[in-house]
C-alpha cells in the first residue's frame, strides 16, 4: 500500500506545484533552466505512474464496500465521458464553453467511475486520491486565474473529433486494461 500511496502523493504534489507555487516554480526554472525543469517534471510524473501501477498490482484487494452490477455499466459509460472531456481539453470544442477544466473534470469523472465499479481499499486510495487531487487542482487554478473567460463558439463539426478520438481510446483501453490494471473489463460483467 505504501508504494501506491507514495505514487498518488508524488503525482499530486508535482502537478499542484506549478499551480500553487508559481513564484517558487519561476525561481526553480531560473536556477536549473526550463529544459531541466521539464525533464525533472516528466521523469517524476513517469516515476509516480510506475509507483501507482506496481503499487496497485502488489496489493490484494480488501473490500470496503460491494460494487453493484449497475456500477460496472455506469463505469463504462462514465469512462467514455471522461475520455471525451480529456480529449476536448486539447482541441477546439463548444464543450469548453460549459466546462472550464475539461481535462481535470474528465479525471474526476474517471475516478468516480472506477469507484462505482470497485469497492476495495486500493481503489479508494488510487481513484479517490486522484479524483481529490483533480478537484483541488481546479479550485487552485480558478483562484490563480480569476474570472473565467469562456472561449468563442466553434462550428458543431468540431465536436466530432473528440468523440472519434474518445471512441478509439475507449476501444484501446478495453483491450489494454488487463495489462495495466490486471483486471479484464469483460470479467466485470
Amino acid at each position: 500500500m505504501t508504494l501506491l500511496v507514495l505514487g498518488v502523493l508524488v503525482s499530486s504534489m508535482v502537478h499542484l506545484f506549478p499551480i500553487a507555487g508559481v513564484p517558487a516554480r519561476r525561481q526553480l526554472i531560473g536556477r536549473i533552466g526550463e529544459q531541466t525543469y521539464k525533464g525533472v517534471f516528466a521523469f517524476t510524473i513517469v516515476a509516480s505512474i510506475v509507483m501507482m501501477v506496481f503499487g496497485w498490482r502488489a496489493i490484494t484487494p480488501t473490500a470496503v464496500y460491494r460494487a453493484s452490477a449497475w456500477g460496472y455499466a455506469a463505469a463504462e459509460l462514465l469512462v467514455f465521458v471522461a475520455l471525451v472531456l480529456f480529449v476536448t481539453s486539447g482541441v477546439p470544442s463548444n464543450l469548453k464553453r460549459v466546462v472550464r477544466h475539461p481535462q481535470l473534470s474528465g479525471l474526476v469523472v474517471w475516478s468516480g467511475a472506477h469507484l462505482l465499479a470497485n469497492g476495495d481499499r486500493r481503489s479508494l486510495v488510487l481513484f479517490g486520491g486522484l479524483g481529490l487531487w483533480a478537484i483541488v487542482a481546479m479550485m487552485l487554478t480558478n483562484r490563480r486565474d480569476g474570472v473565467w473567460e469562456k472561449p468563442e463558439p466553434v462550428p458543431m463539426a468540431s465536436e466530432l473529433k473528440p468523440l472519434l478520438v474518445a471512441t478509439g481510446s475507449w476501444a484501446v483501453l478495453f483491450f489494454v486494461h488487463p495489462y495495466i490494471a490486471g483486471v479484464s473489463l469483460s470479467l466485470a460483467w
